[in-house]
């Protein structure tokens, strides 16, 4: 790859928050398109046809480009914007969370519970380490020096965890390495951001 090529691939990573003005590179945004109803649709898979209008997955910004109706001064036409979006695009995301951690495990690539997440990391496997945000705090602590350098992930609760291996609740989970735990990191980072003052929609 020559320079040239490579400054092009980086430009193209970047977009601007429609709300900071930043430019940063998408993986740490939100996609959206202005639907037929002339309203915001939240583009997860950043597949939606139309223009694209970023913001940054942070709870702040995408409250301030609801408030303040940013959405139609970057699409230069009438947006309508829904009151409850930003915790409709948290629960969407959440769901695209719980939806990875669920195809991670039955691919195997995901254990779930205390003893069994212990073991594979006494085990030095690699992976993402997931600890419910309402967990125990002795637990969580507990894994998560045993985990190293290994990312230790808490957008979701022990609930929500729970949806992903079919039982009421899952405070720690481990996911290998792959293609699915690379899409879990990103989404549970934006997830987190989303979820910056602690709110579990």
């Amino acid at each position: 790859m020559d320079e040239e090529q490579g400054a092009d691939e980086v430009s193209e990573s970047l977009r601007t928050c429609i709300a900071s003005g930043r430019q940063q590179p998408k993986i740490g945004m939100v996609r959206f398109v202005i639907g037929p109803d002339d309203r915001p649709v939240p583009d997860l898979e950043e597949k939606l046809p139309g223009r694209g209008l970023w913001l940054s997955a942070e709870r702040h910004m995408v409250h301030t480009a609801c408030e303040k109706n940013l959405f139609a001064k970057r699409a230069r036409c009438r947006v309508d914007v829904d009151s409850d979006l930003p915790t409709r695009l948290t629960n969407l995301m959440a769901r695209r969370c719980i939806r990875w951690v669920e195809l991670a495990r039955r691919a195997g690539q995901a254990v779930g519970g205390f003893d069994e997440v212990r073991r594979r990391l006494v085990d030095s496997r690699g992976g993402i380490l997931l600890s419910a945000c309402d967990g125990a705090a002795d637990g969580r602590e507990k894994l998560a020096r045993m985990a190293g350098g290994r990312p230790v992930l808490d957008a979701l609760s022990a609930t929500e965890l729970g949806i992903a291996f079919g039982r009421e609740r899952v405070v720690h989970a481990l996911v290998s390495r792959g293609g699915l735990s690379d899409n879990l990191n990103r989404d549970l980072m934006r997830l987190s951001g989303l979820r910056q003052d602690g709110a579990v929609a």
